[in-house]
């Protein structure tokens, strides 16, 4: 590759959950290029260059401490990182819109057209500036008509599309070994050596056969279309669960069954509680929009049912917990394990725990929440606006958030598993059981915990897919009669 192609300094725009990881790996597999993370919030930029970062992912906090003020720095400083970058990642927050034309559905890009009018203003040279962000279908367009209707003399703009596939939990490894890198760009000259700059970079420590170059617009919906994909498998067999607790069959021994096909594959089948993250439903909602947008309806629908299945299953599962319990939990006391949308992650947006937890409270219940990794204020962040009252006093009085799980179920009458944290499965349920109030219930919503040892403690246990044995409840409560 020719030297006038290299990289030396990259920029990024937005230090959350997709800019600070990729840079951080990027600085760790590319010592020679100096990778500077920017973001107007000076809380999360000091949190980046301290011993807690403001996210937790496995292995992050190492990579960073072995780059950080070497070749990856965090700074508010965002005019100097754009004049000074090559290449500048837009990798700001798209939040599904909650006003105005296209509520509840489409991506809000405000974060974005910010970003791209602040290097208009300040950039001197030429720039390859990569939307790293979740965007809809066109959205480099926009970028593009936004930094060109602005060039300065002597300054031109080439604009890729480089969405992220990363998993939140595994985001550091997804980075390190990706099953591929997908970059968009203008099928022109200068488009195309914009892509080969970016190649170059990633080839650092990717094989050059994973590294996938198309257009812009196929690259941007390619992102949606895999979240898409990936939600559609959960969503089907969730409302298979369904059908399984309803029929005697077993969704575990379903979905191993129809994984072994080769066609299909095992991933993405484990039936549960339901998705969450910040991903799936705002993608979805994104495609479905633009669907209606662009008069096809059918393939709207299509789309929508899958996130209507994923709030069917949250709130099946939700009514479950107070069917079994007398068909009423008001003020008894239920521990809640896991509020994080999945393990190895503090992210709590779009989880089904704030729905779970919004019912429970809607019923009367007083809950007690542990999660080893979300912040006890993030808990009443979310909940105090999910719940029935905006009264933050109301959330404080009916919940408490633990430090420790043996805490959280002291006198409680269930246990409600949210989150498939490993810790889960080790805890000593003899110690829990004789804390608890009996009959003691176990709502497994992550189908992880040992279900045959837990009856055979005495726990009542109900979870995913299987069908809930009445009759055995019936004489554990003592209102059938038992016969030999």
């Amino acid at each position: 590759m020719s030297e006038e192609l290299k990289i030396t300094k990259i920029c990024c725009i937005g230090a959350g959950y997709v800019g600070g990881p990729t840079c951080s790996v990027m600085a760790y597999k590319c010592p020679n290029i100096r990778m500077t993370v920017v973001d107007k919030s000076a809380e999360r930029i000091e949190a980046w260059n301290s011993d807690k970062l403001p996210i937790y992912e496995p292995g992050l906090f190492e990579i960073v401490k072995e780059r950080r003020n070497k070749n990856l720095f965090f700074s508010t400083d965002i005019p100097t990182a754009i004049r000074e970058a090559e290449l500048i990642f837009i990798s700001v927050n798209t939040p599904t819109k909650n006003f105005g034309n296209g509520r509840g559905r489409a991506a809000d890009l405000k974060y974005v057209e910010d970003a791209a009018r602040m290097i208009a203003e300040t950039a001197q040279s030429s720039k390859i500036v990569v939307e790293k962000s979740t965007v809809p279908v066109r959205a480099a367009e926009s970028i593009m008509h936004i930094l060109r209707a602005n060039q300065k003399a002597d300054v031109r703009y080439d604009i890729l599309s480089n969405p992220e596939f990363l998993a939140e939990g595994t985001a550091v490894a997804d980075l390190i070994n990706p099953d591929r890198v997908l970059i968009g760009g203008e099928q022109t000259d200068d488009g195309l050596r914009a892509i080969e700059t970016l190649s170059w970079v990633y080839e650092r420590w990717i094989p050059k056969e994973r590294i996938l170059s198309t257009n812009t617009w196929s690259s941007e919906l390619s992102k949606l279309a895999a979240n898409a994909f990936l939600a559609q498998r959960i969503s089907s067999i969730n409302s298979l669960s369904a059908v399984c607790e309803a029929t005697g069959a077993d969704v575990s021994e379903v979905a191993k069954a129809v994984g072994l096909d080769s066609r299909i594959g095992s991933k993405f089948l484990q039936a549960s509680v339901g998705f969450g993250g910040s991903c799936f439903q705002k993608d979805i909602l994104n495609l479905v929009y633009i669907c209606e947008g662009l008069n096809l309806p059918e393939v709207a629908a299509y789309w929508q049912q899958v996130i209507d299945m994923n709030e069917y299953q949250k709130t099946r599962f939700s009514q479950k917990i107070i069917e079994c319990l007398f068909n009423t939990v008001s003020d008894k006391r239920i521990a809640i394990f896991g509020f994080a949308f999945k393990k190895n992650t503090g992210d709590t947006r779009e989880t089904p725990a704030i729905t779970v937890c919004k019912i429970l409270l809607e019923e009367g219940a007083k809950l007690e929440i542990y999660d080893p990794k979300v912040e006890a204020e993030q808990i009443f962040s979310d909940l105090t606006s999910a719940s029935v009252t905006e009264n933050p006093e109301f959330v404080r009085q009916a919940v408490k958030v633990q430090s420790d799980p043996y805490t959280a179920v002291e006198r409680a009458h269930a246990i409600v598993v949210c989150t498939e944290w490993d810790e889960f499965q080790s805890l000593d349920y003899n110690k829990i059981y004789g804390s608890m109030m009996k009959p003691a219930y176990i709502f497994d919503g992550r189908k992880i915990l040992d279900h045959d040892a837990l009856q055979k403690i005495g726990f009542h246990v109900q979870t995913i897919g299987k069908k809930l044995n009445r009759a055995g409840l019936l004489r554990s409560w003592g209102q059938i009669p038992q016969f030999n």
